[in-house]
């Protein structure tokens, strides 16, 4: 079988656009090529298709409706930035859709709305329920009150959690480039386009590059969203936004970009959100046995197979499992708290008692509540 043809099947796609297709030329939104965007994502709906779009843009128009000349690196005046290019961002989108007669809708979100378990339900039925009334919701993160700390740091970040919400069939993430390279082709003018990969492929990522002044995500950050978006069993396309009829011509399976193929099925609801946590309260770190049983007999973490610990984490608290290299392997929830678990990692489960006083649980994590990533 064509590996495109899984394309041609999609029903509900997420379509991330990104800063550097977004911007004319320092002069705020480009609407002509909104208008071209929207004119492609009309014909989807009226095809049947379900479609979230995940749109840059609000830092680059507050910045051009400010009359700023460079990006600003204070949190408080991207902030600003965002607030006043957002009101720009979704009048582009409400007067393009409004001309196919199609409804949109914006949604903001940050970090809480993905983190806190009863918000990611909240905004899944939100997004689903939009979905359903053949709404076009118009995604974008809330940069006007996200800091460093909390915020997703990039809109491909953002995009594969919109496709972890949703359950989407593909994420197409449109860029300035043309895809991924075997090598950068803006100083190997013999690079080839790799038109076909694995989403779960670590190797990719050493071919990726950096972003430009504009934007934050570069290819790795897609890289790492195809990854992501791969757990809800997504597959993933980078293709270069600037081409005529672009989306029209991925759907009808033209081998165009790189298709990032998921290869797996989605993981269970409670997994899923697990694994778009963004916020982790520490780090374990794995003998070599341990990691193997986690990753190749999907077993429970016990307390016997971690070497050491990072973090003042609680009971409940979502944790990442590292390797020996230091390379993140499962996030999980823990049955136990830093203090508690210094005195039992490297021990068998049948000391816990002896050490603790009590036994909760013979599991560090339990696989239940264990993710790989």
């Amino acid at each position: 079988m064509n590996r495109r043809d899984s394309v041609k099947k999609t029903k509900r796609v997420v379509v991330k656009i990104g800063s550097a297709l977004l911007t004319s030329n320092d002069q705020g939104l480009d609407k002509a090529a909104i208008a071209a965007w929207v004119e492609q994502i009309a014909g989807m709906l009226n095809k049947g298709l379900e479609v979230v779009i995940v749109s840059s843009g609000a830092v680059a128009e507050g910045m051009f409706r400010l009359n700023w000349d460079e990006r600003p690196s204070l949190v408080h005046e991207l902030q600003v930035a965002a607030a006043v290019g957002q009101m720009g961002l979704a009048q582009a989108y409400e007067f393009e859709f409004q001309k196919y007669k199609h409804t949109t809708a914006q949604i903001l979100l940050n970090h809480d709305d993905i983190s806190i378990r009863e918000r990611y339900l909240n905004a899944r039925n939100t997004l689903q329920s939009l979905l359903k009334l053949k709404v076009a919701p118009i995604v974008n993160e809330n940069d006007a009150v996200a800091t460093d700390e909390i915020c997703f740091g990039d809109n491909d970040t953002l995009a594969a959690m919109v496709a972890n919400l949703i359950d989407a069939d593909l994420l197409i993430i449109l860029t300035d480039q043309d895809g991924l390279f075997d090598s950068d082709p803006r100083r190997n003018p013999r690079a080839k386009l790799i038109s076909y990969g694995n989403s779960r492929d670590r190797t990719l990522s050493v071919l990726a590059g950096g972003s430009g002044s504009l934007g934050r995500g570069g290819m790795v950050t897609k890289l790492k969203a195809a990854r992501l978006a791969s757990l809800s069993g997504t597959n993933t396309i980078i293709a270069n936004g600037k081409v005529d009829g672009i989306l029209t011509q991925l759907l009808k399976g033209q081998i165009l970009g790189t298709l990032l193929a998921a290869n797996k099925e989605p993981i269970a609801a409670r997994k899923q959100w697990m694994a778009c946590r963004m916020r982790v309260f520490g780090a374990l770190t794995l003998d070599a046995g341990a990691v193997k049983m986690l990753v190749k007999h999907r077993k429970s973490l016990l307390p016997i197979g971690v070497k050491s610990i990072e973090g003042n984490f609680r009971k409940g608290d979502l944790v990442k499992c590292v390797d020996g290299s230091g390379a993140e392997v499962a996030r999980g929830i823990v049955n136990y708290g830093a203090v508690e678990s210094a005195k039992i990692i490297g021990k068998s489960s049948a000391f816990i008692s002896d050490m603790l006083g009590y036994c909760d649980s013979q599991e560090l994590i339990h696989s239940d509540n264990l993710v790989l990533t």
